[in-house]
């Protein structure tokens, strides 16, 4: 069997609190980009849970972005917190509308969902459904946080349409690790204090035995640090692809 792939990177690479940490001094903003591919295989979109980006951005973007390079952008909130995936169609087409013009970068789409949204078996039917029949060329990834998602009837969906479970850390949101698509996808938000606290090197070393592992039975793995704060992210993202450098 093929090894899989590993993609290691952070929640964003737009942080003016970077500079002069990992970001040289002097090193303009609209080099951050590019600066940052040079180093990492990944990045997510967090910007476009916000706001879809202009394709103009999009296209200069991808001047930016090595072979190989991959970015996982993160579905509008309108959707995923508005919506809370009801009437799918038209915030889909919007976003892809747009998101279509970087397809060969993409990696797994993510959508997170609020910690109040529950699952509903006819709700998320009708949705994977749209997804596998419009959007088949890309793959998904749901982070949830609320633990009615867990449920034997929800794996097992997920499972049918191929979407992957989230492994999301956090300290704070419910905590589930299953495998139920070839994507494995992990996020870190802070093991204590969300966005503010540091992953040890026992607990990342943890993580790379797992990851390895997964890697091997041919599952593509990806892991994103959304610790931002005091650049926590760039440090357990750089530690974590050392320890696995050893694998």
């Amino acid at each position: 069997m093929k090894a899989g792939s590993v993609y290691i990177g952070t929640s964003g690479w737009s942080y003016k609190h970077w500079r002069g940490s990992f970001y040289p001094e002097k090193l303009a903003a609209r080099r951050h980009l590019t600066y940052y591919a040079e180093r990492y295989n990944a990045v997510e979109l967090n910007t476009s849970f916000y706001r879809i980006p202009l394709p103009g951005t999009i296209e200069k973007w991808m001047t930016e972005f090595p072979p190989g390079f991959k970015i996982c952008p993160k579905m509008s909130r309108f959707l995923s917190h508005m919506k809370k995936l009801n009437d799918p169609e038209e915030p889909l087409e919007r976003f892809f509308g747009v998101i279509d013009r970087m397809a060969e970068f993409t990696g797994p789409v993510l959508i997170q969902l609020p910690d109040n949204l529950s699952f509903k078996p006819e709700t998320v039917e009708r949705f994977y459904g749209i997804l596998e029949k419009r959007y088949s060329a890309y793959r998904f990834a749901m982070e949830v946080r609320h633990p009615s998602w867990f449920s034997a009837e929800s794996i097992s969906m997920m499972k049918t349409s191929g979407v992957t479970l989230v492994i999301a850390q956090s300290g704070l949101y419910p905590y589930h690790e299953e495998v139920t698509a070839k994507d494995i996808y992990l996020r870190f938000h802070g093991p204590s204090k969300l966005y503010d606290s540091s992953y040890s090197k026992k607990t990342l070393g943890g993580y790379a035995e797992k990851i390895h592992s997964w890697q091997q039975d041919g599952h593509q793995v990806w892991a994103f640090f959304n610790n931002d704060i005091h650049t926590y992210a760039i440090k357990n993202a750089d530690t974590l692809k050392k320890l696995l450098s050893k694998k």
